[in-house]
């Protein structure tokens, strides 16, 4: 572990000094060689695949770890859309003359070594050390077990990308040691880790927070909700459902409650129930919604706080948005929250008074992405209110560095 950190830190030191030019030609090369080793990679996340199969994973948690050709080329693709992206390394962010007339500028710098800890997803591995290559930091990278051999050949592939310009190699590692005490110490290298990510479910998260001793980018789970306004337009309202409950259910933005005002509960309750179920959704309604509906079953007082990440839904009749706001607020996790309404003042108190990363008015809680927001690959969605918040691309991989300029002033 401390030759891992150490290799990081030196390698960091490098990734400072790559210019941009030099940092988008070795992104290139890591996309080139993902597609390359496109074959490789998909043998390796079959044998994933068939372990977690064995263990009895939800068909959720292995629509996650599975990668495709599609998918290892959007992890390609993401790669080059960060090369047409503009660098923030060496950004000014302004300039102004202090006291004795000291010249001082505010630029961005790279953060330095980022740990990430995730699970379940492998594209991960790709996009984040995309995202820290092009911000000029090394990542250490800590998957899950279930992920290994996917993770170690992508970082290999990504590895001999980085080799062939001449790149630093260890500006990403892997940890292969995917234990719980390889973790536990992983968190405490504050020595060499600057900044930690944890990627993943409540739990996780909750262990990085608790016990690290590097600062933490907290990126919480996505218990997102949906509020069916009395004014909404029906067939609107259940694409947006249907889209941001099924589209892929195990992601952290999919849809996890159904909430619906009392007004049109009757008329709209019994067409979402259809839909949802023609889509392979279970229901699970709280009292007053089981009065309008036929196939659900009533909901247990945990479920309201359930990320299910799979084909599962809440279901809740409010008395109005006030209801709706406090419901969201109690319930959710910070994440992505919707209404569907034409009524403007009722979308405006929405946007105003729910406490999420990203709220939407009258679209999917889906579009909650680095890529959907054009920030090319994403790092993770921070669901905090310090340094980050929302879909971290770039800019938030940065930090701040003041360059001060005299002429001989000293401070009385």
């Amino acid at each position: 572990m401390r030759d891992i950190g150490e290799k990081a830190k030196c390698a960091a030191t490098r990734m400072a000094l790559l210019d941009t030019h030099s940092k988008n030609k070795i992104l290139q090369s890591m996309a080139c060689c993902l597609r390359e080793d496109a074959g490789y990679i998909l043998t390796e996340n079959a044998q994933d695949i068939s372990q977690a199969k064995e263990k009895g994973k939800s068909a959720a948690f292995i629509d996650r770890l599975t990668l495709t050709n599609e998918r290892i080329e959007d992890m390609a693709l993401g790669l080059e859309k960060l090369i047409s992206l503009k660098d923030p390394v060496g950004e000014v962010l302004g300039g102004w003359n202090g006291n004795s007339d000291i010249e001082i500028v505010k630029t961005r710098v790279p953060i330095g070594v980022i740990g990430i800890i995730y699970e379940a997803r492998p594209n991960v591995t790709a996009d984040a050390a995309g995202i820290c290559f092009k911000t000029g930091n090394a990542v250490i990278l800590r998957g899950s077990g279930e992920t290994i051999k996917s993770n170690t050949s992508i970082v290999k592939s990504l590895v001999r990308g980085i080799k062939n310009e001449n790149g630093p190699e260890f500006a990403v590692q892997l940890l292969e040691d995917t234990s719980r005490e390889a973790a536990l110490e992983l968190i405490k290298m504050d020595e060499y880790i600057d900044l930690l990510i944890p990627r993943g479910g409540p739990e996780l998260i909750k262990s990085v927070v608790n016990g690290s001793t590097v600062p933490v980018i907290e990126t919480g789970a996505g218990n997102c909700h949906i509020y069916v306004d009395a004014s909404a337009d029906f067939e609107m309202a259940l694409n947006i459902l249907i889209n941001a409950k099924t589209q892929r259910p195990g992601v952290c933005n999919a849809v996890e409650t159904l909430l619906v005002d009392k007004k049109i509960a009757a008329g709209f309750l019994p067409l979402a129930e259809k839909t949802l179920i023609e889509n392979g959704v279970e229901l699970r309604a709280c009292p007053k919604s089981l009065v309008y509906l036929k196939n659900s079953k009533a909901a247990a007082p945990d479920d309201f706080y359930t990320e299910f990440l799979e084909l599962i839904i809440t279901v809740k009749v409010t008395e109005d948005i006030n209801e709706a706001i406090s419901h969201i607020n109690k319930y959710g996790t910070g994440h992505s929250e919707a209404i569907i309404t034409n009524d403007y003042d009722l979308a405006r108190r929405f946007e105003k008074e729910v406490d999420a990363a990203v709220v939407y008015v009258n679209a999917s809680t889906r579009f909650t992405d680095g890529g959907m927001f054009g920030f090319g690959a994403e790092i993770g969605i921070s669901t905090q209110t310090r340094h980050a918040r929302g879909p971290m691309g770039l800019e938030e991989m940065t930090s701040i560095k003041y360059v001060v300029h005299g002429n001989g002033q000293v401070r009385g």
